[in-house]
């Protein structure tokens, strides 16, 4: 006969054995992760990562890029403006924030979202820091918005609205979650042309005017590079706050120039440096700065300067430049003729042979 002993002995294997199939089968279910975008610049390539992976992705966007979703990704449609209606009641074990701008639009989702999420990636910018007339680190001080209800971005509100984001994202996460401040993300699928601007205008050659000098400092981070890497801390789960950028000093603009010559062998470029004490004379003080480069001088002597320990240790790792500046070349050629057409930023060819002239003269 079974003694009450044994009986209350096969009950506690019964328990154990249902608890270690919640496990197992928990351990075994895909990771599910939430994309606030998804379809943008960083979207793409984080979604591309994860799914490899694999994760679980689902994006959370507005519909205008991709209306009909992205192929084994759950889409929901709203908007960071209030419309989180598509969010509410779901759990997902980690979320990316890479469109937050707004920091009463962040302090809402992060609000509705934290209680359901396990963690929380949050992608600012080392614009938020106060002040790049010395060097960065994670520590330093970020900038102060003075409404922190404003909702406009401009050049001055961007890098305090970004730190105020920052700041409602831990408090919502508190020890759940990372912020990763990148400086020029660049690469294929940039819409912003920043950094594409290079490797183009050495291909149509002709003159070219070079900011500064050969040995001025530039940093960036490759998307591909820091999407690969946002996943790493995700799944780590790493707390703390990063400087997603290529170290100091290791490339400068004469890297980048040469690096863009390289991937358009034979062209008839002719390089001339032009100095930034000649530039302030010539253009107005906001206009000299032609990303990645920034003045070496003034209020900016030390933007390309940032440091990137933590990132690092954290296990940041970047491809080689001429591996950007040839993809991004390439990509670029794919894009309809109207749209290679018009450059969205660089120097304008006007004001180009213009400032040449006028420092061959002097």
């Amino acid at each position: 006969m079974t003694t009450r002993r044994d009986a209350i002995q096969m009950g506690f294997g019964a328990a154990a054995l249902s608890v270690f199939h919640r496990t197992l089968a928990a351990e075994r279910a895909p990771r599910s992760l939430l994309i606030l975008g998804g379809t943008g610049f960083l979207g793409p390539h984080l979604t591309e990562a994860a799914l490899k992976h694999g994760w679980k992705v689902t994006h959370f966007n507005r519909g205008k890029r991709d209306a009909d979703g992205v192929a084994g990704v759950e889409t929901l449609h709203g908007d960071r403006k209030g419309q989180l209606d598509a969010l509410r009641g779901r759990q997902w074990d980690a979320v990316v924030d890479n469109t937050g701008y707004i920091p009463k639009y962040v302090r809402q989702s992060a609000e509705l979202l934290a209680p359901n999420t396990g963690y929380c990636l949050f992608v600012s910018s080392i614009s938020a820091y106060a002040s790049f007339a010395q060097p960065n680190h994670e520590a330093s001080p970020t900038g102060k918005l003075a409404n922190i209800e404003e909702e406009k971005v401009t050049n001055d509100t961007y890098g305090p609205m970004k730190a105020l984001c920052e700041e409602y994202t831990m408090q919502a996460w508190r020890d759940r979650a990372s912020v990763v401040r990148p400086g020029y993300i660049v690469g294929p699928l940039d819409p912003t042309d920043r950094f594409t601007y290079w490797p183009v205008r050495v291909a149509r050659g002709g003159e070219m005017l070079a900011p500064g000098t050969r040995e001025d400092p530039v940093q960036v981070i490759d998307a591909r590079d820091l999407t690969a890497w946002m996943l790493t801390l995700v799944e780590k789960r790493a707390t703390g706050y990063f400087n997603a950028v290529t170290a100091p000093r290791e490339y400068t603009i004469g890297d980048l120039i040469r690096a863009c010559q390289d991937a358009s062998p034979g062209n008839s470029t002719k390089v001339t440096w032009v100095p930034e004490s000649f530039l302030f004379k010539q253009w107005k003080p906001e206009e000299v700065d032609l990303p990645p480069w920034s003045p070496m001088s003034r209020e900016y002597a030390g933007a390309s300067l940032t440091s990137n320990d933590r990132a690092r240790a954290a296990g940041l790792t970047t491809r080689p430049l001429a591996d950007t500046v040839r993809d991004t070349l390439q990509w670029f050629r794919t894009l309809p003729a109207e749209r290679q057409a018009k450059l969205k930023a660089g120097l304008d060819p006007a004001v180009e042979a213009a400032t040449l002239e006028a420092w061959h003269a002097a």
